[in-house]
Formats: C-alpha cells, sequence, structure tokens
C-alpha cells in the first residue's frame, strides 16, 4: 500500500531523482519514483494507476508525495500533496482530504524519490 524510495545509482554514478503521483477515480494511483527523467516517472504513474480519470497531481524531484482518501467513501473526498519531506506532504494530503468533506481520511499511498 505504502512505498518509499531507495536510493538508486548507475553504472555512470548518475543519481535517479524523478518522480510521480498520479490518481484517478474511486482510490485509484499509480506511483514512480528513482526515474532518470521526470516524462519517463509521469508515464509510469499513470500506467500504474488501475482506474480511469488518472492524472499525475505530482512530479517530484528529490522530494515526497501522500495521497489520502476517506475510508468511508473512496469515491468521495481525497487529498494529495508533494513537499520536501514525508511528514508534511502526508499531513498536507490528510488537512485537503477533510476540508473536501472526508469523515475518515486516511493515507492510501506515498512514495518519496532519491535524496542524491
Amino acid at each position: 500500500m505504502a512505498l518509499a524510495g531507495a536510493l538508486v545509482v548507475s553504472a555512470a554514478g548518475l543519481v535517479h531523482a524523478a518522480g510521480a503521483l498520479a490518481i484517478g477515480r474511486c482510490g485509484a494511483y499509480g506511483l514512480a519514483y528513482d526515474y532518470a527523467r521526470a516524462d519517463a516517472a509521469r508515464t509510469e504513474a499513470i500506467r500504474k494507476c488501475a482506474g480511469k480519470g488518472c492524472k499525475v497531481v505530482a512530479s517530484m524531484k528529490q522530494n515526497c508525495a501522500a495521497f489520502a482518501v476517506d475510508m468511508r467513501n473512496a469515491c468521495g473526498s481525497y487529498g494529495f500533496a508533494a513537499a520536501s519531506r514525508l511528514g508534511p506532504a502526508q499531513n498536507t494530503a490528510l488537512r485537503q482530504c477533510y476540508r473536501n468533506g472526508g469523515r475518515e481520511c486516511v493515507i492510501r499511498a506515498f512514495v518519496c524519490d532519491a535524496r542524491g
């Protein structure tokens, strides 16, 4: 359910530090992290998002993103955020979910890309 990225270094010594979060209807989401290019991360996040209407809502470079949904109604309220650290991203996503009418908001997914 939740993922946190690890540092990935290629043979050439380049740090892969691009990531993306895509969300769709009814709690669908896709995560991509530690990609060499931002466009590749966005494409992979959309591919992994199993729902209809999936869109990239956060692109990351050396930071974190979180996605929160209302446990009572996954097709209802939600929130998402990106921040330089995981805690603030999760807190902001939860606050957005509650502001949007959620009654029992929980973190559905989170991701952090490489820190370089």
